[in-house]
């Protein structure tokens, strides 16, 4: 176990990190891309500068984790465990990745890249997307309640195949809900 810990320009890159658990720790520009992070437990941590690219989740354990500056291209977070799962995201980029079936009520994105995510499936219930890309994101059976998308772009979202009691729309942004019905709006 590794608690209070700093750990700055190491590279993790096509590694087994070793099944620990890491509380309250700080990570500064580590390369993980390609690397198995399965059954790591990491609480209360954060990650700056940090290259995930295709790192594999698989049952880890995301308990109060902020990402910041990071690049997550191609992550499945849905293989995460799914007890306390809690994750917060400013200034990174996320494309390519699935939070399938997620419970991510109250998450926030910030100045995120969100090109191409998963969300089918997943409770963003009172969720921030604040400055967010969400070019071609898919939100199918999501629970969309209480969703900021005020200064989010380039989203598409079906009303009729989400649940979107309360979520909040900015006037630009109501095209992506009508996308489905092919009509032009000027």
């Amino acid at each position: 176990m590794f608690e209070n810990k700093e750990f700055a320009n190491i590279d993790y890159s096509g590694q087994k990190l070793s099944d620990s658990e890491y509380d309250s720790c700080v990570f500064l520009n580590c390369d993980f891309s390609n690397a198995n992070l399965s059954d790591n437990d990491f609480i209360n941590s954060r990650f700056v500068a940090c290259n995930f690219t295709l790192v594999k989740l698989t049952s880890s354990g995301l308990k109060d984790v902020q990402f910041v500056d990071c690049k997550l291209v191609g992550v499945n977070f849905e293989h995460c465990a799914d007890f306390l799962f809690e994750v917060s995201f400013q200034n990174c980029i996320i494309d390519f990745s699935s939070f399938f079936g997620k419970k991510l009520k109250k998450t926030t994105f910030i100045n995120c890249s969100l090109k191409e995510v998963d969300f089918s499936s997943a409770d963003l219930s009172g969720a921030e997307f604040n400055q967010c890309d969400l070019s071609m994101a898919v939100f199918s059976q999501s629970n969309l309640e209480k969703t900021d998308f005020r200064t989010a772009m380039n989203y598409t979202i079906d009303p009729e195949a989400n649940r979107i009691r309360k979520a909040k729309f900015s006037y630009p942004g109501i095209a992506g809900l009508l996308g489905k019905y092919n009509i032009d709006i000027d």
